[in-house]
């Protein structure tokens, strides 16, 4: 496993609910070792086990935990006007072991446009 790198994941919802994580065929291969049963995720101050599905290394890189689903509610990520996935890093944290956090937005203030020093306004 790449040891604390993290990995980008996506919720994944079904109309207004989110069921849970879309990880990806490149991160399954990457960072799940084939035959992995279970995971250990760490939400904030909470820890849960999760069973990993037989298709998860085949067609269907979900993780699905009903509470998954609530700590992802909680975080109101499906208030989100675009109803677009909400990225998340989710980053390896011992053994079978992962950490999920939201990813910082940049913080920093967006730049103007340098004023047109021959046309001053």
């Amino acid at each position: 496993m790449n040891g604390g790198q993290a990995m980008v994941v996506r919720t994944q919802s079904k109309g207004r609910e989110i069921i849970g994580l879309q990880v990806g065929a490149n991160n399954v291969r990457r960072y799940f070792p084939k035959g992995m049963a279970v995971i250990e995720i760490e939400l904030d101050h909470l820890q849960i086990q999760c069973t990993l599905p037989p298709g998860f290394w085949l067609d269907q890189p979900e993780i699905q935990d009903p509470r998954l689903s609530l700590w992802l509610a909680s975080k109101n990520f499906h208030l989100r006007p675009s109803r677009t996935p909400v990225p998340l890093a989710m980053i390896p944290n011992g053994k079978n072991s992962f950490r999920l956090r939201p990813i910082a937005r940049d913080s920093r203030p967006r730049s103007r446009p340098a004023a047109d020093t021959f046309n001053p306004a």
